[in-house]
């Protein structure tokens, strides 16, 4: 079962490890265990770019590089990369900000937080930095290139 699904296996698998190692990864720059990361967007390494290149990697060893699929692989993945780096990252960075807005105006009595609206928490981390989405797509192939190996 495992060569004749190998990219996607190496997609789902990538994206696991990626996501397992969040925490470990938080609890070597914070000293502390949060499982919660275990579920957690954003961070180190991006199990996006991680799943994506883990599927590209794949698909070029198992159609070869100048397949039209191995083409059509690679742009999703460019595609999922910089939407992890760009888009999510800065939806991430206007939450953040937005959050901070409210508080300042609330603090200063500017504005009535009485509606629900304000107490509601938006997830502020979706994104990933450039160094995020960097380690996401190494552990990808690398997870790839293994299974090849171990199929």
């Amino acid at each position: 079962m495992l060569s004749r699904m190998y990219p996607f296996w190496s997609f789902v698998i990538a994206i696991f490890l990626a996501q397992f190692l969040k925490p470990f990864v938080v609890m070597i720059q914070k000293k502390k265990f949060y499982p919660r990361y275990f579920f957690a967007s954003g961070g180190f390494p991006s199990s996006h770019t991680a799943g994506v290149a883990a599927l590209t990697m794949a698909v070029g060893i198992n159609e070869k590089f100048d397949s039209t699929i191995f083409a059509v692989a690679l742009a999703l993945g460019i595609i999922v990369a910089y939407d992890a780096a760009n888009v999510r990252y800065y939806a991430g960075k206007n939450i953040s900000l937005t959050h901070q807005i409210v508080e300042d105006l609330s603090t200063s009595n500017l504005l009535e937080t009485d509606d629900p609206i304000y107490n509601e928490r938006i997830k502020e981390v979706l994104g990933h930095k450039w160094s995020e989405v960097l380690g996401g797509g190494i552990l990808g192939v690398f997870v790839a290139i293994l299974l090849y190996y171990l199929q």
